[in-house]
């Protein structure tokens, strides 16, 4: 017989608690919201009554009415799962809720999916979401944005386990959940933007362009990364891989199909909400870094990680200061030099001062993926190829 948790998601403390969640009988808060005619924000019903940016309230307003307006179109509540991770005796399941037409197995996949097709459904906030996994049946709990981050109690075997969403009486979607062994000593933390694929991210239009236009199978890997990182999970058996980025969720679907064609070991990707939070008018893609580096340390505090990014953005200055602050968390920092025309899109170099002790935490720097595993090897955290002297 399965049991019945209740998980509260992994809220801050300037998140609103969900305002629909006061009686266990009413309705979900999807329907709820497609009923509320004459409220016109629905966090005014929160019971927090910190305040709230004014721009939240906007952008809560406008989501409510997509609510409605996709509902009256046929739009079903629908969950977009992302690979989460986890260890031996909790996992951190992640996830989105949206409103969607139900899928036609009739329908054949389009060969091209633009960006700007992942950010025209609208979040389903505060929804209930059920979730099977090892035999038990768990609820969780979307947060504004759709989205969830919920941590649960579940004992699994290390290694790639299922996992099914369900909301409301919706069919179940598959997610996956990475489990780390217990005595697993080394992992890999890769940034996205400019250290798996060509972005130019800093520049607004060029960054629009990439998310909401240009075509994913145009999207360009950066040369040997894809190597780079099979070789470290081929190394060091059973590593987690960690895929960083300052996108928003929406894009999630299409980084995972870029990786996949590419080869990318599979890993969880942690990306953000875009737009404005309870407490400001726009996240901080920085902060959003800072604070997942600063988890993923409390989650496993034996791991040493192999940090991997590029000179282009903050990558230098968050790795250097994290590696100050953590040093027996960190095995090497690896930094790609971006190209002479892509530093220039990318509005230059960090120019970073390393900071940190080359004794302590061995740092190196090249232009592509078979340049830092040359580098790596040079410095024993990579084996050299059997077919490639030292």
């Amino acid at each position: 017989m399965s049991s019945r948790v209740v998980c509260a998601p992994n809220r801050s403390a300037s998140e609103p608690s969900c305002p629909y969640a006061t009686d266990p009988h009413s309705p979900e808060p999807w329907q709820e919201l497609i009923r509320l005619d004459g409220v016109d924000d629905p966090s005014s019903k929160a019971t927090d009554t910190s305040p709230i940016h004014r721009a939240a309230r906007i952008e809560d307003w406008f989501q409510a009415r997509r609510v409605r307006s996709s509902s009256k179109r046929g739009r079903v509540p629908q969950v977009i799962p992302f690979r989460g991770y986890g260890s031996t005796s909790w996992i951190r399941v992640l996830a989105r809720v949206v409103m969607a037409e139900k899928p036609d197995p009739s329908e054949p996949t389009p060969k091209k999916i633009r960006g700007w097709r992942s950010f025209t459904s609208p979040p389903v906030p505060f929804a209930d979401v059920s979730i099977q996994v090892d035999g038990q049946s768990l609820t969780v709990q979307a947060d504004r944005g759709g989205v969830i981050d919920s941590t649960l109690l579940v004992s699994l075997a290390p290694g790639w386990h299922d996992i099914w969403f369900r909301v409301g009486d919706g069919l179940a979607v598959r997610g996956r959940v990475f489990v780390v062994a217990d005595n697993q000593r080394i992992g890999v933390i890769c940034d996205v933007d400019d250290t798996v694929m060509v972005t130019a991210l800093p520049r607004p239009f060029l960054a629009a362009w990439n998310s909401f236009v240009r075509d994913e199978h145009a999207r360009r890997p950066v040369p040997g990364m894809a190597v780079l990182l099979e070789r470290i999970v081929r190394q060091y058996q059973g590593c987690p891989v960690i895929y960083l980025s300052t996108g928003a969720w929406n894009v999630q679907p299409t980084l995972n199909r870029f990786m996949k064609r590419h080869l990318f070991p599979l890993g969880s990707l942690l990306l953000t909400d875009w737009g404005p939070t309870t407490d400001r008018f726009f996240r901080s893609g920085l902060q959003h870094k800072k604070d997942s580096l600063e988890r993923l340390v409390a989650d496993f505090p034996d791991i040493k990680w192999i940090l991997i990014g590029d000179d282009g953005q903050h990558d230098e200055d968050l790795y250097s200061d994290f590696a100050m602050s953590h040093p027996e968390n960190v095995r090497a920092i690896a930094i790609r030099e971006l190209l002479a025309p892509e530093a220039i899109l990318a509005g230059g170099r960090s120019h970073r001062n390393r900071t940190v002790d080359p004794d302590v935490t061995p740092w190196v720097s090249a232009s592509n993926g078979a340049g830092l595993a040359t580098e790596l090897s040079r410095l024993g955290v990579l084996e050299w190829p059997s077919h490639s002297p030292e």
